[in-house]
């Protein structure tokens, strides 16, 4: 009868330590990203300054260089897992000198998505 509380104790035991441990947590970066003004000249009251910045790939480097992409979608969500460190985002492949879409600085930590909102600048006025 011991020997059977044991192993139940135990097994209990185990069961308890794998559900509190976070290893399927995801480690990454995800948010949306914007881009304003949304249109040249003055922006009337009942249209928006921004618009999601909709299908526009985006490079994510480190020290060492580019270590992932992602693609914005219709809503400019993007969701992309990259290890813990410190990060720079931008736009890829960039062919215009006009407006701003990056870098934007992040760090990621082991275990949890960073929530990011990063407004572009289209560079119209």
């Amino acid at each position: 009868m011991r020997f059977g509380f044991s192993i139940i104790f135990g097994l209990i035991f185990m069961a308890a330590c794998v559900y509190a441990t976070p290893s399927g947590a995801e480690t990454g970066i995800e948010g949306v990203i914007t881009i304003s003004p949304a249109q040249a000249g003055p922006v009337r009251d009942d249209s928006p300054a921004s618009r999601p910045l909709a299908d526009v790939p985006f490079a994510v480097e480190n020290e060492k260089g580019e270590v992932k992409s992602f693609v914005t979608d219709q809503q400019g969500h993007f969701r992309t897992s990259v290890p813990p460190g410190h990060y720079k985002v931008s736009i890829k492949g960039r062919k215009s000198s006009i407006g701003r879409f990056g870098p934007f600085e992040v760090d990621v930590v082991a275990g949890k998505m960073t929530q990011v909102q990063w407004n572009c600048d289209s560079g119209i006025r």
